[in-house]
């Protein structure tokens, strides 16, 4: 069985993350197929709009746990090709058809789209604040949310689809027997515009997004190795066990009063 299916409609070109079974969690395999279904749109001349969604009850759970444990290590297993989309070097608009839970990096496949569409019960969280040693800071920076929410977003709280419509991170909501057809009217509208302005438009708006600083890229690599990294493997074996994390927090207690800063990462 493919573990991503695509479909034409004309211009548009619909991707579907397919494993059910597994929330369409983020496995090798997957994200193989799945960059390749973006090649496909990047290279085929006849379309212009990619839709991303997802099979079953999740759009992507992010991170594959199963894989990581086997593996030994934290993060993607294996190296999957190159993914147009997720590199940022895809210049066709993509829109986010969210159909359930949207989780760590499915939440990253989300926030990467132009343009969101989502079923009203879908839930949203992004855990890198549950799975490594620092949350996801950028997100809703990235989304020009307010503080408050960033913040709420980056420690790893959900969210509900009405939730992030109202704080403008999605831009419609739709019934789940509505929702392709949603995200096919939103591509039509795309698709009914100038060619030259359609393309420059997106590439104009994604210019603006705001960039986090690299004094603070810097400071966010120092932070992700401030404390013990084997916290990382025993919150994933925690998840796949169901039971409550045993932490260590820190190889040295005094850690905790020694925060990297600015100026030290800059020396």
């Amino acid at each position: 069985m493919s573990l991503v299916k695509t479909e034409r409609f004309g211009a548009t070109f619909l991707i579907q993350l397919n494993r059910p079974e597994r929330m369409n969690a983020l496995g090798l395999e997957l994200r193989t197929q799945m960059a390749e279904a973006f090649c496909e749109l990047r290279d085929d001349k006849d379309l212009e709009v990619g839709i991303l969604t997802g099979s079953g009850r999740a759009f992507c759970a992010g991170e594959a746990m199963k894989e990581s444990l086997d593996a030994g290590g934290p993060g993607f297993t294996g190296k999957a090709p190159v993914d147009p989309y997720m590199s940022g070097t895809l210049d066709k608009p993509v829109i986010a058809a969210v159909n359930g839970y949207a989780m760590g990096g499915g939440f990253m496949l989300v926030a990467r789209s132009d343009l969101r569409v989502a079923v009203p019960w879908a839930v949203f969280e992004m855990s890198e604040a549950k799975r490594w040693l620092l949350g996801g800071y950028g997100h809703g920076f990235l989304a020009n949310l307010p503080h408050p929410v960033a913040t709420e977003m980056a420690l790893g709280y959900r969210f509900t689809s009405d939730r992030l419509h109202e704080v403008g991170f999605l831009n419609r909501l739709a019934k789940p027997d509505e929702l392709i057809s949603t995200a096919i009217e939103m591509s039509d509208h795309l698709l009914g515009l100038p060619p030259a302005s359609r393309v420059n438009t997106v590439y104009m708006m994604r210019q603006m997004r705001p960039k986090v600083s690299s004094q603070l890229v810097n400071l966010a690599g120092a932070l992700n190795d401030h404390g013990d990294k084997k916290d990382l493997m025993e919150s994933r074996r925690a998840f796949a066990e169901k039971r409550k994390p045993e932490f260590n927090g820190w190889l040295d207690p005094e850690d905790l009063y020694r925060m990297p800063t600015i100026d030290s990462v800059e020396e």
